[in-house]
């Protein structure tokens, strides 16, 4: 058993330049989006621990995964393609999607 744990911290790569970048763009597009609201009730609502939601809107959390993303911005009312958007940079209003962008 201690040796799969430690096969599993071998194989994890750090993050990239650019998904650290990624990870701060979409950590402060939550926050500008929650405003006022409180994380802890965010947090609740999106059935994620308010540490998690901490650590991501800080930028501490690169890569959170994508069922999280997806439940904190339905309960901020954030599309999808607008947390892509601000993630990739490009232009929400030129309506590129996820699938658009994965596929060029």
């Amino acid at each position: 058993m201690l040796s799969r744990y430690y096969h599993r911290l071998m194989v994890r790569l750090p993050h990239t330049p650019e998904e650290v970048e990624r990870g701060r763009r979409l950590g402060a597009l939550l926050r500008r989006a929650r405003g006022e609201r409180s994380l802890l009730h965010t947090a609740l609502d999106a059935g994620v621990s308010p540490e998690t939601l901490r650590k991501i809107e800080t930028g501490r959390v690169a890569t959170p995964a994508f069922p999280t993303v997806a439940a904190v911005a339905a309960v901020l009312g954030l599309s999808l393609d607008a947390v892509w958007a601000e993630m990739s940079g490009a232009d929400p209003s030129r309506g590129v999607g996820m699938r658009q962008r994965a596929a060029s």
